[in-house]
C-alpha cells in the first residue's frame, strides 16, 4: 500500500492524459493555490473574454477539461491574473470576471449559481451578488472563490431579477442563505 503524501495534487499514472488529470482534479476540488507563491515566469498569450471563452495564441482552447484544468489553478493577485503551480506563476489576461455564471437554481431560502467551469456556489455571505453599472447597464457579478468572481449571463440574471422581491429604498433585492442582495431599480 502507498503511503499518502499529503500532496494534493491528483494521482497519475505513466502515460495518463491530461483530461485525466483534469477530472481526477475536478473530483477533489480546487488545488490550494492561495498557499503557492512560486517565482513569476512571464506572461503567457492566455485571455479570457467576457463571454467566457478561453483564448489562448488567437484560437480558443476547445476542450471543457482543458479550460477546468487551468481554472482550478487560477489566482488573483490585486488586479493581475496567474495560472500558478507549486513552482512556476504565469500572468494571464482576463478582461471583465474569469468565470461566467450560466445557470441558476433559486429556491425559497437559496440562490445557487453554476458557472462555466463547473463551479457551484450558493449566494450568501460567503458568495455575494453585487450589481455593478457599467455605461448605464447593469453587470451583476457573484464571489466564486478567493477573488475570482463570475459574471452572471444575462438569462441567468433575468431570471434572478424574476425572483427579486421589492427592497426598501424602492429597488430590486435578492435574498440568499440569510443575506440580501441589492439588485438596483
Amino acid at each position: 500500500m502507498a503511503e499518502e503524501t499529503g500532496n494534493s495534487a491528483p494521482p497519475t499514472a505513466p502515460g495518463a492524459d491530461l483530461a485525466e488529470v483534469a477530472r481526477l482534479a475536478g473530483r477533489r476540488g480546487p488545488p490550494p493555490v492561495h498557499l503557492w507563491d512560486p517565482p513569476f515566469c512571464g506572461d503567457m498569450d492566455l485571455v479570457i473574454l467576457p463571454d467566457g471563452r478561453w483564448i489562448h495564441d488567437g484560437r480558443p482552447i476547445a476542450r471543457p477539461e482543458m479550460v477546468r484544468l487551468f481554472a482550478s489553478i487560477l489566482k488573483r493577485e490585486g488586479d493581475r491574473y496567474f495560472l500558478v503551480t507549486p513552482v512556476e506563476k504565469l500572468g494571464i489576461r482576463v478582461e471583465d470576471a474569469p468565470f461566467l455564471a450560466v445557470d441558476a437554481d433559486i429556491g425559497p431560502d437559496a440562490i445557487t449559481l453554476t458557472t462555466n467551469v463547473g463551479d457551484v456556489v450558493t449566494a450568501g455571505p460567503d458568495h455575494p451578488i453585487r450589481v455593478e453599472d457599467r455605461d448605464g447597464a447593469p453587470r451583476p457579478y457573484v464571489h466564486v472563490r478567493r477573488g475570482l468572481d463570475a459574471l452572471i449571463d444575462r438569462k441567468t440574471f433575468y431570471r434572478l431579477v424574476e425572483a427579486a422581491e421589492p427592497g426598501p429604498d424602492g429597488g430590486l433585492v435578492l435574498r440568499s442563505d440569510g443575506a440580501v442582495f441589492p439588485l438596483g431599480a
